[in-house]
């Protein structure tokens, strides 16, 4: 198997459980939003330590310097990076979850999440970043799948969940454009551990204060969360590294977004969710602006679970 196809399936994969992993949090809504996010969270940071430990040690085997900060300057910027990024993360996070909880269809919440994609570049042009007429023609196409799918009476017929969900979108854009500026800085494997450290901290203060989770109910959740916290947060963030090298960016970006069609057919397998021809086709069209926003821009960020 050549390294091109190897790569690709590999972000297949990740994309797969990155999609299903709705269906995990649609099932774990029992749960508030802000421990299920800490439980999966502190499950992520047991996951990408050993990661981290297994990624310095392939650099030593290859002669190359570890990824760990070596001067005082280098370890603020760590820090710094982490509790920026972390934080968008966990308000990004515990948005997606609060949204799912109120509304458990898994197609709406992958598809209004993937808007992501189309909001970065626009957003970009606040930075002084050039845009296209494809960046704005995506974004009126998605306008109009987002008023398929949850505008059934008009503009003012948007529920709270879908709001909550668009937000969602907007806090995950600021994340990937935050994770843009300080990834070209350091390692991306320490800084996604110390992201998660953050979200871990704060998604577990908020649940003390704002919810009372006891043992019993995580433990009904168990699943929902082993598998959002072990395998969308660990295992499909060190697939989508290992995907992404020595592969065409257009070609891995393409493969990541198929996230949200994995979302909508777990939610009809598994869950039964069936969707109207109308909502159908407001997927269909924020999909198409996410593929056509992805292809090929410059300059490009990534997506970071």
């Amino acid at each position: 198997m050549n390294t091109q196809l190897k790569n690709s399936l590999l972000l297949l994969l990740c994309s797969f459980i990155w999609g299903t992993a709705f269906v995990a949090q649609s099932a774990g809504a029992g749960l508030g939003a802000y421990s299920f996010l800490a439980g999966r969270s502190w499950l992520a940071v047991l996951v990408l330590t050993p990661t981290v430990c297994a990624f310095d040690a392939i650099r030593r085997r290859q002669g190359k310097p570890e990824g760990k900060p070596r001067t005082p300057q280098q370890r603020k910027t760590l820090l710094v990076a982490g509790l920026v990024c972390g934080t968008l993360l966990f308000a990004a996070s515990a948005a997606q979850q609060t949204g799912i909880t109120l509304d458990p269809s898994t197609a709406k919440a992958g598809f209004l999440t993937a808007m992501y994609v189309v909001l970065v570049p626009v957003f970009g042009l606040a930075l002084g970043r050039k845009g296209s007429v494809r960046l704005w023609v995506s974004m009126v196409i998605a306008v109009l799948g987002l008023y398929l799918l949850c505008m059934k009476n008009g503009f003012g017929s948007m529920g709270a969940s879908d709001w909550i969900l668009l937000s969602c979108a907007v806090l995950f854009a600021f994340q990937i454009m935050a994770v843009d500026h300080f990834s070209p800085q350091l390692d991306g494997v320490r800084l996604s551990l110390v992201e998660f450290t953050v979200v871990s901290v704060e998604s577990t203060l908020a649940a003390l204060l704002f919810e009372n989770p006891t043992v019993a109910d995580f433990a009904a959740n168990a699943g929902p969360i082993l598998y959002c916290g072990v395998l969308s947060s660990g295992v499909a963030y060190t697939l989508q590294i290992l995907g992404q090298r020595d592969l065409n960016p257009a070609v891995a970006s393409l493969i990541m977004c198929l996230e949200s069609v994995f979302g909508a057919l777990g939610g009809w397998l598994l869950l039964n969710q069936d969707l109207s021809m109308r909502e159908l086709a407001g997927c269909g069209l924020i999909f198409g602006a996410v593929v056509l926003a992805q292809l090929p821009v410059r300059p490009r960020v990534r997506r970071t679970s």
